[in-house]
C-alpha cells in the first residue's frame, strides 16, 4: 500500500511559492517525496505558440493554466531571457534537502528540453545535464540521485547521455511497473520507475472530472499490490490546488496508504524485467510521451 510520491518543479513560480507549501504540508503529514527541479532558465513562456495547437489550446482552457500558473508566465523568457532559477532561489532548494527529501534533477531549461530534445545532439543533452546537475549539487552539496525528463519526452539519446552521471534510479516515462531499459540492444544500469497514475492536468475537464470530484477519482486508481507513482506539480498542488491534494493525502492515509520517495520503491534491481522507451500519443497531452514497452 504504498504511494511513490514525485514532485516536479518546472518554474519560478513554482520553485519560490509552491515548493514551501508542499515542504510544509509533508512535514504536517510526516512523509517523505522525490523533488525533480528545474535550475536554469525559466523560459515557460515559449510554450506559447503551442496555442496554436488544438490540443493544448484546449488542455490550457480546461485546466485554467493562467491560474495555475499565474500571469506572468507570459513573459517568462519571451521578451527577454527568463531568470535562473538556481542562481536566485537556492534557499527554496536547499530547503527541501535539509528537510530530507529525495533530491533529483529535471531540467536546464525545461521549455527547450520538452520542445526541442528529439533535435539536440548527444552534446547538446550531456552538456544540459552537466550544467543542470552541477547546480543542483552547489546548492545541495549532494549530487542528485535521480532524474526526470521535462514532459516525460524521453530518447534513447538521452538515456545514453544519463547513463555518464551517478544517478540510482530515472523516472522518464509512463508506464506500469518498474524496468531496467535497453537501448541498442544493450540493458542499462540506470532503473526506470515510471508514472503510472495521471496528473491534474491530464484528466481535469475531462470525462466529467471537476474539483469536485477529482480525488473521488484518483483514489479510485489506486491499486494494491502494484507499482502506484504519482506526479504532482509545484504550479498546482503546491499552488490553486494545494487544500485539495491535502484532503487526497489525508483521504489516502485514511485507507490504509502510505506516500514514500521513488527510491525506496525498488527492492531487487536484479529482478526487474527489461523494457524500452518509446514514444506515444497519451490522453490528455498534446504530443508524444515516452511510453514503456515490455521486451
Amino acid at each position: 500500500m504504498k504511494i511513490g510520491l514525485r514532485v516536479d518543479v518546472d518554474t519560478w513560480r513554482g520553485t519560490k511559492q509552491g515548493v514551501p507549501n508542499l515542504c510544509r504540508l509533508f512535514k504536517q503529514h510526516d512523509i517523505k517525496s522525490t523533488f525533480y527541479f528545474s535550475v536554469g532558465p525559466d523560459n515557460m513562456g515559449r510554450h506559447l505558440w503551442r496555442l496554436l495547437k488544438p490540443a493544448f489550446l484546449w488542455k490550457m482552457l480546461r485546466t485554467n493554466a493562467a491560474g495555475l500558473y499565474g500571469p506572468e508566465i507570459i513573459f517568462m523568457g519571451t521578451m527577454w531571457p527568463g531568470p535562473q532559477i538556481g542562481k536566485h532561489l537556492g534557499k527554496e532548494i536547499e530547503q527541501v534537502a535539509l528537510d530530507g527529501h529525495e533530491i533529483g534533477f529535471h531540467a536546464w531549461d525545461h521549455h527547450r528540453e520538452q520542445s526541442k530534445i528529439e533535435k539536440l545532439s548527444a552534446a547538446d543533452v550531456h552538456c544540459l545535464l552537466q550544467k543542470g546537475v552541477d547546480t543542483l549539487t552547489n546548492i545541495t552539496g549532494s549530487a542528485p540521485v535521480s532524474s526526470a525528463v521535462p514532459g516525460w519526452r524521453c530518447t534513447d539519446t538521452t538515456l545514453l547521455a544519463k547513463a555518464q552521471f551517478p544517478f540510482k534510479f530515472n523516472s522518464d516515462c509512463r508506464g506500469e511497473s518498474i524496468f531496467r531499459p535497453v537501448v541498442d540492444g544493450k540493458p542499462l544500469e540506470q532503473l526506470q520507475i515510471p508514472v503510472t497514475l495521471p496528473t491534474y492536468d491530464e484528466i481535469l475537464g475531462r470525462n466529467g472530472i471537476t474539483d469536485n470530484n477529482y480525488n473521488d477519482h484518483m483514489l479510485s486508481l489506486l491499486a494494491p499490490g502494484k507499482l502506484n507513482v504519482l506526479t504532482v506539480h509545484t504550479e498546482a498542488e503546491g499552488g490553486k490546488c494545494l487544500a485539495m491534494f491535502d484532503d487526497f493525502i489525508t483521504r489516502a492515509k485514511g485507507q490504509g496508504w502510505k506516500f514514500v520517495p521513488l527510491g525506496t520503491l525498488i527492492d531487487a534491481p536484479e529482478n526487474v524485467p527489461l523494457g524500452k522507451i518509446v514514444p506515444k500519443s497519451f490522453p490528455g497531452r498534446e504530443g508524444w510521451l515516452g511510453c514503456q514497452e515490455n521486451i
